[in-house]
């Protein structure tokens, strides 16, 4: 892999760990996070440039729906979300 491609690569790898941080969920945090490591130690012997550049692609698409989901969980406040039960459904 060449330099550039390397860096360009650590980068992503960065920034999806980076984002994947702010979940303010912590099974989602933690399975991102997991998925993120798991993905780049598989491909980490890759030499096939066109497989590389696909997987690169699919990388930042998944960075871009990342920061869409903790965009939306934040703005809407999700994580603070209790869902309630009504009164008459509650057992004593």
């Amino acid at each position: 892999m060449a330099a550039s491609s390397r860096a360009q690569v650590l980068r992503l790898y960065r920034a999806l760990l980076r984002e994947s941080q702010r979940f303010g969920s912590y099974n989602y945090r933690t399975y991102a996070i997991r998925r993120i490591r798991d993905a780049f130690r598989e491909n980490k012997n890759l030499s096939d440039s066109e497989k590389i550049e696909e997987l690169l692609n699919k990388a930042k698409a998944n960075l871009e729906v990342i920061q869409r989901q903790v965009w939306l969980s934040t703005a809407s406040g999700a994580t603070e979300w209790v869902e309630k039960i009504p009164p008459g459904m509650m057992r004593v």
